[in-house]
């Protein structure tokens, strides 16, 4: 009865029901449909081979259904789910949805004697792994011709095909990506993803592990080169900008007052305050020092006094020894001096040498002191009393400027 203008599924079912010997019936090609009515089809029970492809049935079609068919051609409609509750069709063994609108593979618990499977051309993105598991009967499957989104979904449909043992017809010639559009065309036997990429839990577990050996790393980068130190000084100097920003416009706390700033530890004070300060400070063209001694001012904090101290200097002159390494504060000093050098792209640093620094003295926090000691050119203090003019010399030179 194929090619006809049939449009009632349930009148047809009707039709057949006293026909005693009816076995197969071709309906196709028709204008076929199933709204899906409470009233119940009653097919011809010796009716076991039904064609009801290219009609315009739906997913309602499976509510009125001969229950003993056992080769069933639903292709070409527009059947978009197999739904479940539906009568079960316990002896069928062949059923072919190709060109409908299928999203998923369906399940087997309403087709428990399904063999033969066909669900070519539809619309399966990624078919369910487990469909040979829930359908042990069935020895082969047409799936081909889907337009497969090759992701880690599709992974495990791919292992199907190996365990299977054959049972996917017209694999791999017709198994091809649609999906992602790098991918389009690649046959699914040739696409493969890392364990990693597709295992979330191995995902986090390695990311997490990434991160905390991340943090380890940073922490250690943090402590040996004593980051939280820097930090800590960034903000002093940032606090101290900013009063000094709030203070009255007639303040002169900006303008320079002294030609160089003397940063030197204790251990050196005897050398600072018996050669260098008399040498330069008396005489012709004196120089004016400040040195934290004489020039701190009573009340504010230390690292506040330095950071002004090194503001009203022109020069700031660092007395290096193993001592001077070995000082907090000369640290401090050398900090801010430095942030002076680059903040004001100025050439305000003199280096003295006062006695030989061996490299495996200089911890780890003073890189910019190795980093100066390798680009600046820096005055050695001669032992030889005949030398110490041009050192003095030098120096003067280094920190001439008229202050205002």
């Amino acid at each position: 009865l194929q090619k006809n203008k049939f449009e009632s599924l349930h009148k047809v079912s009707s039709m057949t029901r006293s026909m005693k010997s009816l076995k197969y019936l071709d309906m196709s090609n028709n204008l076929l449909r199933h709204n899906g009515a409470a009233v119940q089809c009653q097919w011809a029970e010796s009716l076991t081979e039904l064609d009801l492809s290219s009609n315009q049935l739906a997913d309602a079609v499976f509510e009125c259904l001969p229950v003993n068919v056992k080769k069933l051609s639903l292709q070409n409609n527009q059947i978009s789910n197999v739904p479940r509750g539906m009568v079960e069709l316990k002896s069928l063994e062949e059923l072919n949805l190709a060109s409908n609108r299928l999203a998923d593979l369906p399940g087997c618990s309403s087709f428990t004697s399904l063999q033969f499977l066909n669900i070519e051309m539809n619309s399966i993105l990624t078919p369910s792994a487990d469909f040979f598991r829930s359908c042990p009967r069935v020895r082969e499957l047409q799936a081909g011709h889907n337009p497969f989104k090759c992701s880690c979904e599709l992974q495990a449909f791919i292992r199907l095909e190996r365990q299977s043992g054959g049972k996917l017809f017209g694999w791999p010639e017709a198994y091809v990506c649609e999906y992602p559009e790098g991918l389009r065309g690649t046959e699914l036997k040739d696409f493969h993803l890392s364990q990693l990429a597709c295992n979330t839990t191995l995902l986090l577990v390695t990311a997490l592990l990434l991160t905390l050996v991340l943090v380890a790393v940073v922490a250690f980068l943090c402590i040996y080169l004593d980051v939280p130190w820097y930090v800590r000084m960034t903000w002093q100097w940032t606090q101290t900008k900013r009063r000094a920003w709030h203070d009255l416009p007639g303040d002169q706390g900006s303008v320079l007052q002294f030609h160089a700033f003397i940063s030197y530890s204790e251990r050196d004070s005897l050398w600072v305050k018996n050669e260098l300060i008399p040498n330069l400070e008396k005489g012709e063209g004196c120089v004016q020092l400040c040195q934290h001694e004489r020039n701190f001012i009573p009340g504010k904090s230390i690292v506040e006094n330095i950071i002004n101290c090194i503001e009203k200097s022109y020069k700031s002159i660092f007395v290096l020894s193993p001592n001077f390494v070995q000082s907090e504060w000369c640290h401090y000093e050398l900090y801010f001096a430095h942030h002076k050098l680059f903040s004001e792209n100025s050439n305000s640093l003199i280096l003295i040498l006062l006695e030989p620094i061996p490299p495996y003295l200089i911890p780890a926090r003073y890189h910019k002191l190795k980093a100066l000691m390798a680009k600046r050119t820096y005055l050695e203090w001669p032992k030889e009393r005949s030398k110490r003019a041009l050192f003095w010399a030098n120096l003067r030179a280094a920190i001439s400027i008229n202050l205002p």
